[in-house]
């Protein structure tokens, strides 16, 4: 089933008048507001019968499980891309209205979406926020932490479509794949409608999609 923007809004407007100053959230913060350390935290009592991944909010579980169905019931009215989140789906209708209602603090840059906000924030303030298990190295971007620690791992996850060679970085692929006949573009990112030649590009392209996205939600 397709859920319209308008639907979901209003749904999420219901559950939001639900939650009450007095709800049990509210009484596990210290006077000062923040949360306090000696409450224990909500028991996570709903279970993925994919995975058994564990959330405290039914909320998070049926979007977590929609990773594992594919079920994108959010629609985009003006061109029909769909999504499996309400948040991605606000984000992509700002390619369409030309919104950017994040600033870098910095520059002054505009973006569609907190999460390219906070990733191009870090190249201001050199924060490195992910370290690499193995040597310690710090990196700015999770796919660039990635990216180093198959160095050490020697995981080759791109793999040639036409030959099946595989590499541990993209941009080796890409390399290799122009020993082979060009083919048209016929990859399509669901979220911005970018197209790709190659089935690894668009992939890549995606992670950092989901990225931008773990950021914003």
């Amino acid at each position: 089933m397709t859920v319209t923007l308008k639907e979901e809004e209003e749904t999420g407007d219901l559950i939001k008048t639900r939650e009450r100053p007095d709800s049990p959230s509210d009484s596990r913060k210290s006077p000062s507001g923040e949360p306090d350390p000696e409450t224990p935290k909500p028991a996570k009592r709903h279970h993925c019968s994919y995975c058994g991944k564990s959330f405290t909010k039914l909320r998070k579980l049926k979007e977590h499980e929609r990773t594992h169905t594919g079920e994108k019931p959010f629609q985009c009215s003006q061109c029909g891309n769909s999504f499996s989140q309400l948040g991605s789906l606000k984000i992509h209708k700002r390619i369409h209205s030309g919104e950017k209602p994040y600033h870098c603090s910095h520059c002054g840059m505009t973006f569609i979406c907190s999460g390219s906000q906070k990733l191009h924030e870090r190249g201001h303030t050199g924060e490195k926020p992910y370290d690499c298990s193995h040597c310690g190295r710090s990196f700015r971007w999770l796919e660039g932490l990635k990216k180093h620690e198959r160095t050490h791992t020697g995981e080759k996850p791109y793999q040639c479509s036409h030959c099946g060679k595989s590499f541990s970085q993209s941009e080796n692929l890409k390399s290799h794949q122009r020993v082979h006949p060009q083919e048209e573009k016929t990859y399509h990112c669901s979220h911005c409608g970018k197209t790709f030649s190659q089935s690894e590009d668009l992939k890549s392209h995606e992670r950092i999609e989901r990225l931008c996205s773990d950021l914003c939600f």
